[in-house]
């Protein structure tokens, strides 16, 4: 029942951070959801870790966000990259 919770949030994550992050997608839907579960699984871990909030607090939403938004901005160099 974990799992499928945190693939929930990790989709309803996804599709903020693409909100967020300006600019065309390369691949379509599919990968921001992909970086919305990893960037959900990055920023719960690293903010538990920092002990800045414990499991099914409301503040892992903005941190799994956050963790989000930083893996798709990467996602958009690294797609996106010109050769010259």
């Amino acid at each position: 029942m974990d799992l499928l919770l945190f693939v929930l949030s990790g989709i309803f994550v996804g599709v903020l951070a693409r909100m967020i992050v300006p600019g065309r997608e390369a691949g379509g839907f599919v990968p921001s959801i992909v970086v919305g579960i990893l960037g959900a699984l990055l920023g719960g871990l690293l903010g538990r870790a920092l002990g800045m909030y414990a499991a099914g607090q409301p503040e892992g939403l903005f941190m799994s966000l956050g963790g989000a938004v930083l893996l798709l901005f990467g996602y958009h160099a690294a797609a996106f990259r010109r050769v010259v």
